[in-house]
């Protein structure tokens, strides 16, 4: 089984690109989901005790969250200790599934994937990106985005620039959804038969 990386710093396009790999039949593992059911389930007396008055109702409310953590760079360190293995543990979760179901091809969605040294766990790495005025324009359009807020995020992430040269295959975004697709049909296509290694030396045995 190979197992494809696919990152990208925030409002790059990794959902439309992940979009692309489920129509073509291959299975997505997105972190970003993963960790939005932590906050409602295994992580939240974790972090309710790390963080207290962030949990609301029985889960993490992500803004008194973010209150929490704006500005002090070693509250994010601490509440990574506690989610990033869980994340890990979910990942490994799946391309044990995916393992077993015979797949030849799986894919993990992860933003911060160079940051946490998670590019040693996959075969290859998929960065999406497209120009920064783009980038901003998609961003600044969600509710409760800020530039403040968006400068916060680009801090935590390595620049484009870095990513892009650090990656086995680079999909540009910043044409159409259609264009998009196309790229992604063409690394799917170029990896027909290939085989990788990182499932049998990262993630088949239960422990890490």
């Amino acid at each position: 089984m190979l197992i494809l990386g696919l990152t990208g710093s925030i409002g790059m396009g990794k959902s439309t690109a992940a979009d692309q790999f489920r129509a073509r039949g291959i299975q997505v593992f997105d972190s970003d989901l993963e960790v939005h059911d932590l906050y409602e389930g295994k992580a939240v007396p974790l972090v309710e005790a790390a963080f207290p008055g962030t949990v609301v109702s029985g889960r993490v409310d992500r803004a008194l969250l973010s209150e929490a953590l704006a500005g002090r760079p070693e509250k994010f360190e601490k509440l990574e200790a506690i989610i990033h293995p869980l994340v890990l543990q979910g990942q490994r979760n799946f391309l044990q599934r995916e393992f077993a179901r015979g797949s030849e091809l799986a894919v993990v969605e992860i933003p911060l994937l160079f940051e946490t040294g998670g590019e040693e766990r996959v075969d290859r790495v998929v960065v999406v990106s497209a120009p920064l005025a783009k980038q901003r324009e998609r961003v600044l359009t969600r509710p409760g985005m800020s530039e403040e807020k968006l400068n916060h995020i680009l801090a935590r992430q390595l620049p484009d620039g870095e990513k892009r040269a650090r990656a086995g295959y680079v999909v540009d975004t910043g044409g159409s959804i259609a264009q998009t697709h196309g790229e992604i049909d063409k690394i799917i296509d170029s990896l027909s038969g290939v085989r990788g290694d990182a499932f049998e030396t990262c993630w088949q045995q239960s422990g890490h």
